[in-house]
């Protein structure tokens, strides 16, 4: 009987270098997946699917009120049709009008000075590629409001721009509303986390939409 035996070739230096390489690359790949995916969890928020439950839906409407009340998001959502500016929430200093679209009147346009993302600088115009007050015929008015009416508010589709609970929820990744977490130097940032009130916000629709008492 004649046994054949397998006699091992030494490995070239380049092979070598090319299965290191190989093994580098796949190492680096893995590590960037994984990094990925927690990065993904951090931004994610689960909400359970629950339903009627008053006491739930105020609560969460409590910590939504808060967020909407910041300079943040009352200053684009004014009484009048002169959007508000700055931390303490004064009248625009350029004084633009609302406009029928809510992107400004005349020559004076939203746009004119906020760009497409925030200016550099202390309090220079913050930006957005879509900025804007809501317009002249849906106003959105938050300033002034209590909880319970801003509630009543927020879900009356001939008050919120004609959304239904489904398009309010998808409303929370709107670019705008994200901005107010990233404002501009100089600036403060809404009293919640994003994470927070996305949560607080699909909570409280999801569990009926309950508006506070008055």
């Amino acid at each position: 009987m004649i046994c054949k035996l397998k006699i091992k070739t030494p490995m070239s230096t380049k092979t070598k270098f090319i299965l290191i390489s190989l093994t580098l690359i796949s190492t680096l790949g893995l590590a960037f997946s994984v990094s990925l995916h927690r990065a993904t969890e951090k931004e994610y928020v689960s909400i359970s699917p629950l339903k009627n439950d008053s006491i739930a839906s105020v609560e969460a409407f409590k910590q939504v009120y808060k967020v909407l009340m910041s300079p943040r998001c009352v200053n684009c959502h004014p009484k009048g049709d002169i959007p508000l500016q700055g931390d303490n929430s004064v009248i625009h200093s350029m004084q633009p009008k609302r406009g029928k679209d809510g992107k400004g009147l005349y020559a004076m346009k939203c746009a004119n000075c906020h760009q497409q993302s925030n200016s550099p600088g202390l309090n220079a115009p913050p930006g957005n590629p879509n900025w804007h007050l809501p317009p002249a015929d849906m106003k959105m008015v938050f300033e002034g409001k209590t909880a319970h009416e801003l509630a009543k508010q927020l879900v009356n589709p001939e008050l919120n721009g004609h959304k239904n609970i489904k398009m309010l929820i998808a409303h929370a990744d709107d670019g705008l509303v994200k901005g107010g977490w990233n404002p501009g130097e100089g600036r403060t940032v809404p009293p919640l986390t994003y994470a927070q009130f996305k949560k607080a916000w699909i909570t409280w629709l999801q569990t009926g939409a309950y508006a506070p008492a008055q």
